[in-house]
């Protein structure tokens, strides 16, 4: 395997973990061994993957808005 132990145990940080590509990724990472920090806005719509594939239980979540600077 091509990723076989590149991400096991790594830090990584997602944003817009909670958009379809950005929960598909956090879900990969989160497979092949990350500790997955996911940044992003709410959901962008209902039902979404990262609600459906429970991903706020799994990684480390944080709502917020890259382009807010406080």
């Amino acid at each position: 395997m091509i990723f076989h132990s590149v991400y096991k145990k790594r830090r990584v940080l997602v944003t817009g973990h909670a958009g379809f590509k950005g929960s598909w990724l956090a879900i990969w990472l989160k497979e092949l061994g990350a500790e997955v920090v996911g940044y992003a806005l709410e959901p962008p719509s209902d039902p979404s993957n990262f609600t459906a594939s429970g991903l706020a239980d799994r990684i480390t979540h944080v709502h917020g808005d890259v382009r807010n600077l406080e």
